[in-house]
């Protein structure tokens, strides 16, 4: 089952009685996740688990649900901000489906995105927290996707929620996306709401009263995802208003394709067909040779994709494609003055220092 019906069954917008009964199992199955989840947490809050420190500020960007919220994006942005600063950044990053020190679709999207920043690559965050300090002495280090990787102690802790999906369904894992409940925001410091767009006004006021109703000091900001330029696999840019009336194929293997196929919709791009892949799909010369066929199939005058799946296809395309290929670039843009983010993580480092004086 791919993401998208997955999301669909979960949801309940898949009816019958078959869907109803598996989204029964799957309540029952939450079960003994949570329980797990939930004496987890309660170790770790206890000190029942041991976590690690290191002589550096750590600040965690990572979310409630599984699936695309915008982290990668929030990372790209607070490392940028840090750099501009001339601080000194680390980027530990889990992987996902990656060996240790090697480059995947996001840890490669991040060292794209982010030139003066080290990417380190390693489920095992506590000791690539260790080697990121021995090796390079940095300011802070960034955990990306580290909310629930309790063993690396962190200054801050920054939640990334999507407004268009925030809490998951309501349910844990497999019942639902959350991968651990709601009350766990009690443990965040910053909230960033993002696809600030896709919600009215009535959702995000709902999302808002969930999280200060676990974190009443919770400092919320709202962004929203920028799409301005869609980009050739040869690096050629073109305004995306160009794309809006035509016939585009579109492909991609994210955790939250629904959100890619509403933003290419109110860019006024036409879907003429689609191919949905797997989160972190392994793209392969015969699935090119299929999106290929499926465009032309379509009548597609682009195919189009995320920047996360063209840093894992662009090798795989030729130079001379009969229909052009194009990526789109997301840049994150608050819609609220982001700067009280950044002096809280410039307070951090400047903790740190005087600790270890």
């Amino acid at each position: 089952m791919n993401e998208t019906a997955f999301r669909q069954l979960v949801s309940g917008k898949v009816k019958g009685a078959g869907p109803a009964l598996l989204r029964t199992v799957l309540r029952a199955a939450s079960c003994p996740y949570g329980w797990a989840v939930s004496v987890r947490n309660r170790l770790y809050d206890r000190g029942r688990l041991a976590s690690y420190s290191v002589p550096c500020t750590v600040v965690s960007i990572g979310n409630l649900t599984t699936g695309g919220t915008g982290k990668t994006p929030l990372v790209i942005w607070l490392a940028n901000q840090l750099l501009a600063k001339g601080r000194s950044c680390v980027i530990l990053t889990r992987g996902y489906r990656t060996a240790p020190d090697r480059f995947s679709d996001e840890p490669a999207l991040l060292a794209k995105a982010c030139g003066g920043a080290e990417v380190l690559v390693n489920p095992d965050r506590v000791q690539a927290a260790r080697k990121a300090v021995e090796k390079y002495h940095p300011d802070i280090l960034l955990l990306d996707d580290g909310f629930q990787h309790r063993r690396l102690r962190r200054d801050l802790d920054i939640l990334a929620v999507d407004a268009s999906c925030p809490f998951g369904y309501g349910r844990l894992l497999p019942a639902g996306l959350l991968r651990e409940p709601v009350s766990s925001v009690r443990r965040a410091h910053i909230a960033v709401i993002t696809r600030f767009d896709l919600a009215t006004e009535k959702q995000i006021a709902d999302i808002e009263q969930t999280l200060r109703r676990f974190q009443p000091n919770l400092a919320i900001f709202h962004a929203v995802h920028k799409q301005r330029q869609a980009r050739t696999f040869q690096g050629r840019s073109i305004p995306v208003e160009q794309l809006a009336g035509k016939k585009t194929f579109v492909f991609c293997g994210i955790g939250n394709p629904t959100a890619f196929l509403r933003s290419l919709e109110s860019l006024g791009i036409i879907v003429s067909g689609r191919f949905l892949f797997e989160d972190h799909h392994p793209y392969t010369p015969d699935d090119m040779d299929v999106i290929l066929r499926q465009a032309r199939k379509s009548n597609a005058d682009a195919i189009l994709t995320t920047e996360k799946d063209w840093v894992k296809t662009a090798l795989l395309i030729g130079q001379e494609e009969p229909i052009p290929f194009y990526y789109l670039p997301v840049e994150l843009e608050f819609l609220t003055d982001p700067e009280p983010i950044v002096r809280a993580v410039l307070r951090q480092i400047e903790a740190k220092y005087q600790e270890q004086k």
